[in-house]
């Protein structure tokens, strides 16, 4: 049996025999490839992404707040994190973070701290989303225009308890918000018991 604590994803790189751009397009790329895999060759096509940010804005009474727009391939207008595309040239990942979530919800947050890093569909492109947790958050010191589908996002407070409900009730079925609120509860939860005891022990 494995040990847990050494269950990791595992670098494998083989040799890629061609590599051809498909479809350039305004804001990805989708690329086939053909690449050695055991006794023969494999052709497989993915969206090339520029990788992405989320953040989990987080308040004093545990509220998320989330957002909602529309998105065209799925034709709903689903529930979300603010997140944005990490396509600022040297732009750093929780710079981005910081400046999505002031474009998208006019907020600025004190503490930072990275939640968790996902490929978000590994079978179909090559984007990596790192989650960020933001405390400490107020309003920006100024509004940002928004266009597009951002033009007319809804923004919600919402409690973090009730959003992991509404997660596992199957009412909302965006990925990176369920990876993101379910281990905003997990840290929370981690950090009462070590706080519980912490407090045990100082009592002794």
């Amino acid at each position: 049996m494995t040990d847990a604590s050494a269950l990791r994803d595992e670098p494998f790189d083989p040799r890629v025999i061609q590599s051809e751009l498909v479809h350039q397009g305004y804001v990805w790329d989708v690329r086939s490839d053909r690449f050695a895999y055991g006794d023969g060759e494999i052709v497989r096509e993915y969206v090339a992404h520029t990788g992405a940010v989320a953040v989990v804005a987080l308040d004093q009474r545990e509220r998320v707040l989330l957002i909602q727009q529309y998105r065209h391939p799925i034709r709903h207008r689903d529930w979300e994190l603010p997140a944005g595309l990490l396509d600022v040239a040297g732009e750093e990942p929780l710079a981005a973070a910081q400046r999505e979530l002031a474009e998208e919800a006019d907020l600025v947050a004190r503490d930072w701290r990275l939640l968790v890093s996902s490929w978000t569909t590994p079978g179909g492109n090559d984007e990596m989303i790192h989650v960020f947790l933001a405390t400490g958050v107020s309003a920006a010191s100024a509004a940002h225009d928004r266009e597009d589908e951002e033009a007319d996002i809804r923004t919600e407070w919402v409690a973090l308890s009730d959003a992991v409900d509404a997660v596992l009730s199957g009412r909302m079925h965006n990925g990176i918000l369920t990876i993101g609120v379910l281990a905003t509860e997990r840290v929370l939860a981690t950090e009462r018991v070590l706080a519980a005891e912490r407090r045990a022990t100082a009592g002794e």
